[in-house]
């Protein structure tokens, strides 16, 4: 293994290891703080991170407005609280070293908010602020006007290309580096475009060569690309590493943070990291974003393709093929189906999946009264955690606050999904991750085999970082 030189990022030399952002509650103050310890660059997440009172208690994310606008507002609020706060207890931990990156999806609601807000509370304890899941045209405005670094995250040399054309020309001095998230193995939402098969992973060497050659054309030869998702070793990227044709690249760990004793994710979800096996974590396309996702393949992810695959098309009125009249639900709403289709749904209504949600896409999905009764409560709890979504219906935009479509049953409230699973503690924890989203890198299966977990090992954090010096 040749030797891990430091590399220079945001004005300074650090290790070129950089801790992924990981939504709500995960990349904490604590976690980030002794990454960055370390030597690294550590990730806050501010999207709607954790807060805490006089008392050092995390106060709960409740919401009291009666409409979903207010709500809206609430959400914000608790983003730009917690966001302060973990920021200050990263930057408390570091100590100095390292640095400390603040991450956000473009796609949260109130995002540019949220990331003015948190600046505006933490001056001079930024460092770089990391963006994907969108286009983030307006980062390098937001960098430019508080004097910090930006690190877009782009999943090929083409997006790159259009944000810097639109914008980041202008900023070219505050581009810490460029972020290439794998879009096949990278945990959490990703970025495949419609042209690329999610079954056919692609080797990530010709597209960020690709990446390289773009941002030469632009000037920006000694601009660190960061390269995110099934990074688990660095002596699996030694041909990577001092590569004249790729110039200087650093490796985020997304993942194997998880996997510390600093990490606050509970410690049931801990346990289930060491018991994953190759396939365990997969792409799916439910998430109320509409981008694929990389999660744990559980009861939750079942639930929502069994949901999908009990699905027939439905017309109002006798046309065609659909002429066979159907009675749905409690109510008995009367719709038209074809044969075949009225035969599957009375299979599926004997079985007790007895209510019909009408679909965006004029089909049903048939589900149990109980399931029914918890989509619909919460579509009408939403809080606008995104700048659109699909199963609300939801839209920041005003005046109307409604992307124009029906609600979609086939999707989930991911705002209360990743609350529910960042906070299970107690005796029922292990059936609360069971029937929620737990995201994950593809490489997670990985923690049961390597033995620097032998016998259940939980490292720290500067465990970790001096483990992946040694490039095993």
């Amino acid at each position: 293994m040749m030797a891990i030189n430091t590399i220079g990022m945001g004005g300074v030399d650090i290790l070129p290891l950089v801790e992924g952002g990981k939504g709500v509650s995960i990349s904490t103050g604590a976690s980030s703080g002794h990454w960055a310890g370390a030597g690294g660059a550590g990730t806050v997440s501010i999207v709607n991170a954790d807060s805490y009172d006089a008392d050092g208690n995390v106060v709960p994310q409740i919401y009291r407005g009666r409409t979903r606008l207010e709500k809206h507002e609430e959400l914000i609020d608790y983003a730009i609280r917690g966001g302060i706060d973990q920021v200050r207890i990263a930057h408390e931990v570091a100590g100095g070293k390292g640095r400390i990156h603040a991450n956000i999806l473009w796609e949260m609601g109130g995002a540019e908010r949220v990331i003015r807000g948190v600046l505006e509370g933490t001056k001079g304890l930024i460092n770089g602020l990391t963006c994907g899941a969108g286009m983030p045209y307006r980062l390098s405005d937001i960098a430019t006007e508080y004097g910090v670094y930006y690190y877009p995250i782009v999943s090929s040399a083409r997006a790159f290309n259009a944000l810097w054309r639109r914008s980041y020309h202008k900023s070219a001095d505050l581009l810490g580096g460029v972020v290439y998230e794998d879009p096949w193995r990278a945990g959490g939402h990703n970025g495949l475009s419609n042209t690329e098969n999610p079954l056919a992973p692609e080797d990530p060497l010709p597209r960020v060569l690709a990446l390289r050659k773009q941002m030469r054309a632009f000037g920006l030869d000694e601009t660190p690309i960061i390269m995110a998702g099934g990074v688990w070793c660095l002596e699996e990227w030694q041909d990577w590493i001092d590569n004249p044709d790729l110039g200087p690249v650093a490796f985020q760990f997304g993942t194997r943070p998880l996997l510390t004793r600093e990490s606050p994710i509970p410690d049931v979800w801990k346990q289930r990291l060491m018991t994953l096996k190759k396939g365990d974590v997969f792409l799916n396309r439910f998430s109320p974003t509409g981008f694929y996702s990389s999660a744990v393949n559980n009861d939750f992810l079942r639930e929502l393709r069994a949901r999908s695959e009990r699905q027939i098309a439905f017309s109002t009125e006798p046309v065609g093929e659909h002429a066979t009249a159907f009675s749905v639900g409690a109510r008995g709403r009367v719709v038209y189906v074809t044969h075949p289709d009225s035969e599957h749904a009375a299979l599926w209504q004997r079985e007790g999946y007895t209510e019909g949600l009408r679909t965006p896409d004029n089909t049903l999905v048939f589900v149990t009264p109980e399931k029914a009764r918890e989509i619909l409560s919460d579509q009408a709890a939403c809080m606008g955690c995104l700048s659109e979504c699909r199963f609300s219906n939801w839209s920041q935009r005003a005046p109307s606050y409604t992307n124009g479509h029906k609600a979609d049953p086939r999707s989930y409230c991911i705002q209360k999904t990743l609350q529910t699973v960042a906070h299970a503690h107690g005796p029922d924890a292990g059936d609360v991750m069971e029937h929620n989203l737990m995201f994950g890198g593809t490489n997670a299966w990985r923690f049961a085999t390597d033995p620097f977990y032998a016998n259940g090992f939980v490292p720290t954090v500067a465990q970790l970082v001096e483990r992946i010096m040694t490039g095993r």
